[in-house]
């Protein structure tokens, strides 16, 4: 069933027909565009590619859009998504600095998902780690040591993002916050209990994080590669959401970025990912038809 809000916005989406087909302009889009870039992501189809945009441009557009997701899918609000965390990711983009995303409750799926090869306009995967917070005063949070007093548990994760755009090459920074950090499934495994030691932390940052498919080694990161440590991740997040009004709380999930490069996804195969270091050394599979 159409969510609330759905026939309010069918007059903007009758609108965002034309300016689908149109490069965005270097501003916060407007509520057609943003609209039309929603439709296309429900419908996994290529979107009009936001170009030179700044960062408060990019805040605009990602609320809009946001704002237009929940308005067609109804989905709740389970945490969020820190992007650009890795070095080589942000040379990809042309970025310095980390971004961030809203993530949903269907994005979730389960460790050996079975998902199309074809999941999104754009689709790649990536070896990514969810964390659960377990109190909001996460947000006084400034290093790991002070992040991991307030989360209770790594999920290992497949990200599945989905670049949407006819023209991804073209996003730098900006665009890629403008479209959500392209969320759109998190394949997930078994949760691992935090254990608020220096030795937990230690093994956070020396991870070997290792991507393999169809009997092959497609990539190799460690935990350093963000950020020199994943919770530095949640510890920027938790720094930056207050200046959007918004603020980590119990029960979120984050997603820290990537330790792996971008990789398209193949019919056929499967891909696993574990992450060699930590307790009984996880790992989490995907498999694409």
């Amino acid at each position: 069933m159409p969510a609330p809000g759905h026939k309010a916005l069918l007059p903007i989406l009758m609108t965002a027909l034309a300016a689908a087909c149109l490069p965005a302009s270097a501003a916060c889009l407007s509520d057609a565009e943003a609209a039309a870039l929603v439709a296309n992501y429900l419908n996994k189809k290529p979107a009009a590619t936001p170009e030179g945009l700044n960062d408060a441009d990019a805040a605009c557009t990602r609320a809009k859009v946001n704002k237009f997701l929940v308005q067609q899918t109804g989905a709740k609000v389970i945490g969020y998504k820190a992007g650009l965390t890795n070095p080589a990711v942000q040379k990809r983009f042309n970025a310095s600095a980390p971004v961030w995303g809203v993530l949903y409750a269907p994005m979730l799926l389960q460790d050996g998902a079975t998902i199309e090869a074809a999941f999104g306009a754009r689709p790649v995967f990536e070896a990514d780690l969810l964390v659960r917070v377990s109190d909001s005063r996460i947000s006084q949070a400034k290093t790991p040591e002070q992040v991991l007093q307030y989360i209770d548990q790594l999920i290992p994760a497949i990200e599945l993002p989905d670049l949407v755009v006819e023209a991804p090459s073209k996003l730098n920074g900006a665009g890629v916050a403008a479209i959500n950090v392209a969320a759109r499934y998190f394949v997930t495994g078994s949760p691992i209990e935090v254990k608020r030691t220096q030795a937990f932390a230690d093994s956070l940052a020396s991870m070997k994080v290792l991507v393999m498919g169809g009997g092959q080694d497609l990539d190799t990161g460690f935990g350093r590669d963000v950020l020199d440590h994943p919770l530095n991740a949640v510890a920027w997040l938790a720094q930056d959401l207050p200046k959007h009004g918004l603020a980590l709380k119990k029960g979120d999930l984050v997603s820290v970025g990537s330790f792996s490069k971008l990789m398209p996804p193949k019919a056929g195969q499967k891909v696993e990912v574990q992450y060699q270091g930590l307790p009984d050394n996880p790992s989490v599979t995907v498999n694409f038809r």
